[in-house]
């Protein structure tokens, strides 16, 4: 489906200067607004109270830590997370009549936010083919044409297990178990998406694909870094763990092409002075880097660390933890002496004293932090630039050791719980052969389809059926045209899900919705009512346990609907798994994870316990399980998008009111934004110099190195702080500008932040949307 505009909202955009700081008591309103306009009061109370509490419902949003038990406020959650849990905990139902009045083909042209709107799901539908309209089906018979179908493929590796970040471990263990029984290892993941490039280089330097902090060392670090992030939106309690930090007496860099008001200053709306005050500026120090130049600007720091060294030997690299280990110093150590002043500044937007500065912050402080998310890990280079954040951490120890390390800061709940359980295409032969002992068969060995793979296999016909649990695949993956184009290719398509999206409306010949509890909802077995568990991006692992009625009488959990899925597949034909002790009882699965996963022994018994089970990590123990056994220095090569005169480099990114795929409303408020989502920002002396103006309408053409282009129209300019040669843009409605084979060199992630653009005045207004 073209990328369309809204009805009307360039009519009802407004523009206001952006914010300054970020929370306050309007958070506090925006929160309850949106949460009352979704559900009832009492279930607000029932959600919000137990919100990230011992024994309560897990966050279904951010992955960010709670504090140890005994330290969490009685309101323990931001607005983005307020917003979410109830946005689930609607009250609004899609029954049979809403699919009856609605056709597939209108439905496609709908907006997120309202598809989004409707509420949630409350029974099975299929769409078949050559209908416009979904129908119900009971779930026995989706279940058995959802197995006929499967046991039809010529290969395993015909089908695609996709997960979510929301799902539970006990639902990844489960279906990473089904597709492995089945025969494939085609278990792409959002993280394939998102954080893939952090995974891959630290998996190359380190050993682990995880990162090294805990909040702990994040409130005693003497200097953070958070680069290529917006806490204030996107990981909003990391916020109150930067407060801390600075109470401690930690200095803070940030780092990103936009000026964001959570990294400016932050009033907590748990404390007096964050209702009344001034609040607690967050950013000492604010580096306006160029999209994409995080790279050269630690390999700048990098240089000027060797050669303080060089000035004053012994005094500034930690020269035991070097020796002891890590190997590649040398050849790092000739390669960042090479690397010109020129090409870093170039690069950066920054200048060699603004650099300077920072190695000054860096020479003072003992115990130093690199945070990092999306503004990283979605570029070409952005594996050597995280294997340049790792270098810099080495040079002076600050690894293994309290109140350092490395920190990718994740934007979905599970994802990283997700990896732990098994859902990767390549998985290491450690796990399978765990697997092999526990369940008495050979899982396959060769590596299956990411996420990228995925959609050139459906389009190519090599993948002919794709399962999801969870997520809204055709609005997060990249290349939105060629997306749709490869689900359509599909012979079946089905979505394990609570509420309606895109994804929905672009089928397969035939199509399944299959919904499913939510993480409020109590889910209750025929062992008895359950509890899941998940992993937060420091490896702390803990119980989630809903607490409302379920939205319908029909639903099933995701557990169960795997199990029966797998039951019904399998039969007669696979190994011998006890799917429906699994599923009436979830602690079977945990016992069956206690044995396969390192460090989650004793799983049952721990994972109650209040603070759950932090999970071991071996960097903090010095064991570094790389190809050397070392920690590895790597000689990183910067490769800057080639920008022709006239374009401009376009990063998507979020707004303040959406989660990840789905926005709540039209606003962006922190950015000033009001009315509508279909704006590009850019920089007024690039205006300028393009000819054009703050409030024209104008077309997004992407530019790939093929000579391809992609369109995106009917948006309006606003003039903003971006950094001069930027721009900047909301996803999903900008990832039709997204090369398909646009990826990190190394992780196969998406390029979603370096993306060149030349901007049209648009001649006319684009067709419009559907109202709504």
């Amino acid at each position: 489906m073209p990328e369309r505009p809204d009805d009307g909202s360039q009519e009802r955009l407004t523009v206001t200067p952006p914010k300054k700081w970020a929370t306050g008591a309007p958070a506090v309103l925006h929160a309850l607004e949106y949460s009352l306009d979704q559900t009832t009061p009492v279930r607000t109370g029932q959600t919000l109270l137990t919100m990230n509490q011992v024994g309560g419902i897990d966050c279904p949003g951010c992955a960010w830590a709670d504090p140890a038990p005994g330290h969490r406020h009685r309101n323990e959650y931001c607005e983005n997370g307020a917003k979410h849990i109830n946005d689930e905990a609607t009250t609004r139902r899609i029954g049979r009549d809403f699919f009856r009045e609605h056709p597939v083909s209108e439905l496609a042209r709908r907006s997120d936010k309202w598809l989004n709107d409707q509420g949630r799901l409350t029974e099975p539908m299929v769409k078949r083919p050559d209908s416009d309209h979904y129908e119900p089906i009971s779930w026995h018979d989706a279940f058995g044409l959802l197995a006929q179908e499967l046991n039809l493929l010529d290969s395993p590796d015909e089908a695609v297990f996709y997960t979510s970040g929301r799902a539970s471990n006990e639902a990844a263990f489960v279906l990473q178990l089904f597709a492995r029984a089945f025969g494939t290892n085609n278990l792409p993941d959002c993280s394939n998406l998102c954080h893939e490039s952090s995974g891959h280089a630290l998996h190359e330097t380190l050993g682990t694909g995880k990162g090294t902090v805990s909040l702990e060392d994040m409130h005693h670090a003497d200097l953070i870094f958070v680069v290529g992030q917006n806490p204030g939106s996107n990981h909003p309690r990391q916020l109150s763990a930067l407060e801390e930090a600075k109470r401690n007496g930690a200095r803070i860099v940030a780092v990103n092409p936009l000026p964001e008001a959570g990294l400016l200053r932050f009033k907590n709306p748990q404390k007096p002075r964050g209702i009344i005050g001034r609040g607690t500026p967050i950013a000492d120090r604010f580096l306006h880097i160029r999209v994409g130049g995080d790279l050269a600007l630690f390999q700048g720091l990098n240089r000027l660390l060797l050669e303080a060294e060089d000035a004053r030997p012994g005094t500034v690299l930690d020269h035991d933890f070097i020796r002891e280990n890590t190997d590649g110093f040398e050849a790092f150590a000739r390669h960042i002496r090479s690397v010109d002043w020129d090409d870093i500044t170039a690069a950066t937007g920054l200048t060699r004293q603004e650099i300077e500065q920072v190695r000054d912050e860096v020479l003072r402080s003992e115990r130093v932090i690199v945070c990092w998310a999306m503004g990283i890990t979605q570029h070409k280079h952005a594996v050597p630039t995280i294997r340049e954040f790792v270098n810099f951490l080495m040079l002076r120890g600050n690894l293994g050791r309290a109140g350092a390390g490395a920190c990718p800061v994740r934007g979905h709940s599970n994802v990283q719980g997700d990896r732990t359980m098994g859902i990767w295409e390549k998985m290491p032969d450690s796990f399978l052969d765990s697997l092999q002992e526990e369940f008495g068969f050979d899982p396959p060995r060769h590596h299956g389809l990411d996420s990228v793979n995925a959609i050139r296999a459906m389009l190519e016909g090599r993948v002919k059926f794709f399962l999801s649990l969870a997520g809204n695949f055709v609005r997060a993956a990249p290349d939105s045209m060629v997306t749709e184009e490869a689900m359509r290719a599909c012979r079946l398509t089905a979505h394990i899900s609570t509420k309606l999206n895109r994804t929905h409306t672009v089928c397969g010949r035939t199509a399944l919705i299959l919904p499913t509890l939510g993480r409020t909802e109590r889910d209750v077995q025929s062992g008895g009512e359950q509890f899941v568990t998940v992993e937060n991006s420091m490896s702390e692992v803990h119980t989630s346990r809903g607490r409302l009625k379920p939205a319908s009488t029909v639903l099933l959990s995701e557990v169960a609907i795997l199990c029966r899925l797998a039951h019904r597949t399998l039969a007669g034909r696979g190994p011998d798994i006890p799917w429906g002790l699994f599923e009436s009882d979830y602690g079977e699965i945990r016992d069956r994870i206690s044995r396969i996963v390192p460090g989650l022994h004793d799983f049952n018994r721990r994972v109650v316990r209040p603070g759950g089970i932090r999970l071991p990590n071996a960097v903090n123990e010095g064991v570094f399980h790389t190809e050397t056994a070392k920690a590895r220095f790597t000689r990183n090569e910067h490769e800057a998008p080639s920008v022709p005169d006239g374009h401009l480099l376009l990063q998507t990114l979020r707004s303040h009111d959406q989660w990840n795929t789905v926005p709540y409303t039209d606003n962006d408020r922190y950015r000033g934004i009001h009315g509508s989502r279909r704006v590009v920002l850019v920089n007024p002396d690039d205006l300028t110099e393009l000819g054009l103006a703050d409030g024209d309408r104008v077309d997004l053409v992407g530019v790939w190195k093929d000579g391809s282009e992609r369109r995106a129209d009917g948006f309006t300019i606003v003039a903003y702080p971006t950094k001069a040669g930027t721009a900047a843009a909301y996803y999903p409605e900008t990832n039709v500008l997204v090369p398909l084979n646009s990826v990190a060199d190394g992780s196969n992630q998406p390029a979603s932040k370096s993306v060149v653009v030349r901007l049209e005045h648009a001649p006319r207004p684009a067709p419009a949307e559907v109202p709504g």
